[in-house]
């Protein structure tokens, strides 16, 4: 079934299991996404950036993902991600995304929530739901994270003052992830973690899951996150089996049989992801 962020984490907090929010980087991938969760019997969000969002276009994937949700007898959300300007939002929730997260998090407090209360405001009165961010989420270079200083943790009494004000559905939360960061593991404040966990009452989002060693991952479920993050690992695992079948093809091969093993290699990641993630045989 074709459900919002809201519906899918509905469980997360009470039962301690994550799920999965896979990027898609290109449209071939989504029906392998859904074959992988459909083997595990897990609920899974299916994410895209706005450029992603932008390259195959905001109606297509919404058409397609429903589709395919609704002939499968598990949820799946439609979720876009890190988007910064109202109209990029209001486009994907014109065209049937069931959510949409506005990423504010680089302006001053004030600020973030009243952008986050204007999207708010307009998604939920059509039924979608609302991710946004507090904190800042570091970076990479070649895939190592940069130890430069630049990580903000989320302060627990500017989450509950965020919520509040807002209204919205799931708060990502920084605490000492990367995007991007494939070729090192992250360091982890469990600390900030339980902190923010104690005082708040709607689902946690960690991004920048590819970074996180499987143990914290199993560790930042125990201790609150609902929702995690995964890109990059996706991207790696799909053009690394890409590189080796195109390579070696001949020009009359078809390409499909050359996608098929990048799309299953992503099949393979996701069914791993949703057995640490804990969001087997879950609904």
């Amino acid at each position: 079934m074709y459900v919002t962020l809201k519906e899918i984490l509905k469980n997360t907090r009470k039962y301690k299991f994550a799920v999965g929010a896979f990027n898609i980087h290109c449209l071939e991938m989504v029906p392998a996404m859904i074959e992988a969760a459909k083997a595990k019997n897990s609920p899974i969000i299916l994410q895209v950036s706005p450029a992603t969002c932008k390259y195959i276009g905001a109606s297509l994937l919404s058409n397609l993902v429903k589709y395919l949700a609704n002939k499968a007898d598990i949820n799946v959300t439609l979720h876009l991600d890190h988007a910064k300007d109202f109209n990029t939002i209001k486009e994907a929730v014109d065209n049937g995304f069931s959510s949409v997260m506005i990423d504010a998090s680089a302006l001053p407090l004030e600020e973030n929530i009243e952008k986050t209360k204007e999207v708010v405001e307009y998604a939920s009165k059509r039924g979608v739901s609302v991710e946004s961010e507090l904190g800042t989420i570091g970076g990479t270079e070649e895939g190592v994270a940069l130890n430069d200083g630049k990580i903000i943790y989320t302060h627990p009494q500017d989450a509950i003052k965020f919520i509040e004000a807002t209204g919205i559905d799931a708060l990502a939360i920084a605490i000492g992830t990367s995007h991007g960061q494939y070729k090192s593991k992250a360091k982890l404040n469990f600390n900030v973690l339980k902190e923010i966990y104690d005082v708040t009452n709607i689902p946690l989002v960690l991004h920048g899951g590819t970074g996180v060693s499987n143990e914290d991952l199993k560790k930042c479920i125990l201790g609150g996150i609902s929702k995690v993050n995964v890109g990059t690992e996706l991207n790696v695992a799909w053009v690394t089996a890409a590189k080796e079948n195109f390579g070696k093809a001949k020009v009359n091969d078809s390409c499909r049989d050359l996608l098929i093993p990048s799309n299953f290699a992503v099949q393979k990641v996701i069914e791993d992801k949703i057995d640490i993630l804990g969001s087997s045989n879950r609904k």
